[in-house]
């Protein structure tokens, strides 16, 4: 199983880039809590070890990465709010977060590596969309654990707030658990009203 490499990075180094960002998204599928976005500039002699897509990383892994990424790169952050996401739609909210944690970047890119096929519209920079990015560039990679990280722990935040629905566990996906208690409990200000399971309730 080959590992995400910084070869995107050199290519686009190679066709005149001096800086460049890999951006991800969390959080497109669940029912609760913002869409959040990272973008990250690596420097190529400080990449840490073992960087991979955020999915095939055990929690403890993805910790540990991430308090070394925001130490050795330049890290920014971006979201896009529940009443957001209903407004102009999930994939739409998704770009915006992209397009902010672009902006959050003490460095400026003049090349983003996007997670996915599509541009974010008011990027504004050189880019292109790599399908399957977290599992080929490192800068994508480092972004989709960043994150992560981050959803995850606003989620579990939200959790204590409004218990019941198992966002510690579920991180606002719509597992059994968090569908029940949709029904049991009703909405909180955390749903997403525009997505069908909440919607019909």
């Amino acid at each position: 199983m080959s590992l995400p490499d910084y070869h995107l990075e050199e290519l686009a180094i190679l066709r005149g880039a001096s800086v460049v960002a890999g951006v991800d998204e969390v959080g497109r599928g669940p029912l609760a809590g913002p869409v959040m976005a990272a973008a990250v500039i690596l420097h190529p002699d400080r990449i840490p070890e073992g960087l991979n897509d955020s999915k095939k990383l055990s929690k403890k892994r993805r910790e540990a990465l991430y308090d070394q990424i925001l130490e050795v790169a330049d890290v920014g952050f971006g979201e896009a709010s529940v009443a957001e996401i209903d407004e102009i739609n999930i994939l739409r909210a998704s770009h915006l977060a992209m397009v902010r944690a672009v902006q959050d970047l003490s460095g400026r890119p003049d090349y983003v590596l996007v997670d996915g096929k599509m541009i974010p519209r008011g990027l504004n920079i050189r880019a292109e969309g790599v399908v399957k990015g977290d599992t080929k560039s490192v800068s994508i990679s480092a972004a989709s654990i960043v994150a992560k990280i981050r959803r995850d722990r606003l989620m579990e935040s939200l959790a204590q707030q409004f218990p019941g629905y198992g966002w510690e566990r579920n991180m606002g996906y719509p597992t059994k658990e968090h569908k029940s208690a949709l029904i049991s409990l009703g909405i909180t200000p955390h749903h997403r009203r525009s997505f069908k399971p909440v919607h019909n309730i």
